[in-house]
């Protein structure tokens, strides 16, 4: 009896492990399909992570949408992972695991997120950048990301470099002067720019009840927030009897001043724009607009999203930074194609984002792209940006250039000799060939693309 009670014993115990050795996680390990219960995603009755799954046209997977695990398997090819795993950043960046079969070459990395980068803690406030040193390859612009409560001052500064802001969130006050002495100020929301040029003395502060965040680009990838003059830092660096002659006032007036910089500190609340501007006989306004409402432009509609585009040519103080505003369906695709005159700078706002770059000579590497992350594309190298996730995917496209410039795969191939383009794709394949001319007869460009739902 005792002997049949350890075995009862050791059957409970045996029972009671198996759940755990045949876990989605495990079977994913093993190399086994997942139990319908499981599957969110099916081909071939198989999970894209395993050995049995094919998949000659490398479809794209949302491993987050669809909660899986991305293991390296590829068309019957691959194994599994023994070793350590960091399974929320594979799921984040699936075409990592697993690259597409076109993938090829020593690509650097042109992703990183801000969710990696340095933060900086300040009274009311933070940031955070990336710039050449988190990201190699972002060598022509530098972006911060900025926090400011509400009533909280980025303080009175300059830089060597332009500065070109986008608010994500909430509400900011502006101020500046320009190089002719006129002062401008201006209240902004989500959605609206604002452009400094090199040297333009400005603040920025935070409204209403939640105050601002907003993303800063700066037209040198080796900018550093540290680098900023401040005036603060200034002063606190400047004899106080010089301080005195500059402002025709007794050195004691300045013995308190700040002993250092305040870069980012709690300011009282201010009042409305005209009960804030100075006053005096010499006092001018500002001719320059130095703030733009980006989303108040009306976009261009196309069959899989919308598009909005800021340069020069509709905000002219800007002239070191041109951006593109994007909002792409689920399923759809920023349509192949490259930018002639400078790298790409992407900010990707919401959704998940699959990315593909190619630099020629056969090199190809596809990323994957999540709220946060920031992504590089050098000039002339081709590329698109596909949807993979269940809700619109919004971006800026931001360059270091005065005018926005694309050039379209579709519309390159629908404006040359078609028999041309039909001997170089199609030679072989007549009936392939026909379908394709149709398709891009009338050249009609289409940014964001839908496919082949959209025809």
């Amino acid at each position: 009896m005792r002997f049949t009670g350890l075995i009862l014993v050791l059957g409970i115990a045996l029972v009671s492990a198996v759940p755990l050795q045949d876990s989605p996680r495990q079977r994913l390990l093993d190399g086994k399909p997942l139990p319908s219960k499981y599957r969110t995603r099916s081909v071939n009755n198989t999970n894209p992570y395993t050995p049995s799954y094919r998949d000659p046209y490398d479809s794209a997977v949302d491993s987050v949408g669809e909660a899986l695990d991305p293991l390296p398997f590829r068309n019957g090819k691959g194994a599994t992972v023994l070793g350590p795993w960091n399974k929320d950043r594979s799921r984040q960046d699936p075409d990592l695991v697993r690259p597409p079969s076109t993938d090829h070459g020593t690509l650097p990395s042109l992703r990183w997120s801000f969710a990696d980068s340095h933060i900086r803690i300040e009274e009311g406030g933070w940031t955070r950048q990336t710039t050449v040193r988190e990201l190699p390859t972002s060598i022509e612009l530098a972006g911060v990301n900025m926090r400011l409560d509400k009533g909280v001052i980025r303080e009175l500064h300059w830089h060597k470099e332009a500065e070109w802001g986008y608010v994500l969130e909430g509400n900011v006050r502006v101020t500046a002067l320009d190089y002719e002495g006129g002062n401008f100020i201006d209240d902004l929301e989500k959605g609206d720019l604002w452009y400094f040029p090199s040297g333009i003395p400005h603040s920025l502060q935070g409204l209403g009840d939640n105050g601002t965040e907003f993303l800063l680009i700066f037209d040198d990838g080796s900018f550093s927030e540290e680098s900023t003059f401040l005036l603060t830092d200034w002063l606190a660096h400047t004899p106080k009897s010089v301080i005195a002659k500059n402002f025709h006032l007794a050195p004691e007036i300045f013995a308190h001043l700040p002993e250092k910089e305040k870069y980012i500190f709690q300011g009282s609340q201010p009042g409305s724009i005209d009960q804030e501007r100075p006053q005096g006989n010499n006092i001018k306004k500002s001719k320059f607009q130095f703030t733009h409402k980006m989303l108040a432009q009306d976009p261009k509609i196309t069959s899989g999203g919308e598009v909005r585009i800021t340069d020069s040519k509709n905000f002219p103080i800007s002239k070191t930074v041109a951006a593109a505003h994007l909002i792409i369906e689920p399923g759809a695709l920023r349509e192949m194609h490259w930018h002639p005159n400078a790298d790409e700078w992407s900010f990707f706002i919401s959704g998940r984002a699959r990315v593909t770059v190619f630099a020629s000579q056969g090199n190809a590497r596809t990323f994957n792209y999540m709220p946060g992350d920031v992504g590089i594309v050098p000039r002339n190298m081709g590329h698109f940006v596909e949807n993979i996730g269940d809700e619109p995917l919004v971006m800026l496209e931001i360059f270091r250039a005065d005018e926005f410039r694309d050039i379209s795969l579709f519309q390159w191939l629908g404006e040359t000799p078609q028999r041309q383009v039909a001997d170089t794709l199609f030679s072989d394949d007549a009936e392939a060939r026909q379908k394709f001319l149709d398709a891009i007869k009338d050249a009609k460009r289409d940014e964001v693309s839908k496919g082949p739902e959209a025809q």
